[in-house]
């Protein structure tokens, strides 16, 4: 089986024009869309073998705080700050046996979802979306809305 990059979005930001960009942290809403994709991973039994995180403040904060549920801490990655590209994914995959989880932005998530599957998404804040990811093509495992996140988490409980 090829390995599988999961991929969630940062949660919801304060606005644009509040802060420099890298410094945007989350909202409440935000900070609950992370612990909750967090809690729907580990209710779906996913395990992680490392998770990357973008530096960003509000990626950041996302992955810290979907990480404490899944057993596994967040290491910053610069590649997840800006442009984060196919080849970018498959160095992290190539470096682990198991699943990777990366935390990061748009329109980098959505452009990589494209360059392995060819399908076009609409990736939202707090959403995860799964990719079992091949030297040449992928294929589109999962696809979560952060409502379909909050219900798999209700669930698990």
């Amino acid at each position: 089986m090829a390995a599988q990059l999961w991929m969630l979005r940062h949660g919801e930001a304060v606005p644009h024009d509040s802060k420099p960009d890298h410094d945007r942290e989350l909202t409440p809403r935000g900070r609950s869309q992370s612990e909750t994709a967090g809690r729907a991973l580990a209710a779906l039994g996913v395990e992680f073998s490392a998770c990357y995180a973008s530096p960003k403040v509000r990626a950041w904060e996302t992955a810290s705080l979907a990480c404490q549920a899944l057993n596994v801490r967040p290491v910053r990655d610069d590649a997840l700050a800006n442009g984060f590209s196919r080849l970018d994914a498959l160095t992290l995959l190539d470096a682990h046996d198991g699943n990777i989880l990366v935390v990061g932005h748009e329109p980098s998530f959505s452009q990589v979802v494209y360059d392995f599957t060819g399908a076009r998404v609409d990736f939202k804040k707090g959403a995860v979306f799964a990719l079992e990811a091949k030297r040449t093509v992928g294929t589109l495992l999962v696809a979560l809305r952060p409502r379909e996140l909050e219900a798999i988490a209700a669930a698990g409980r």
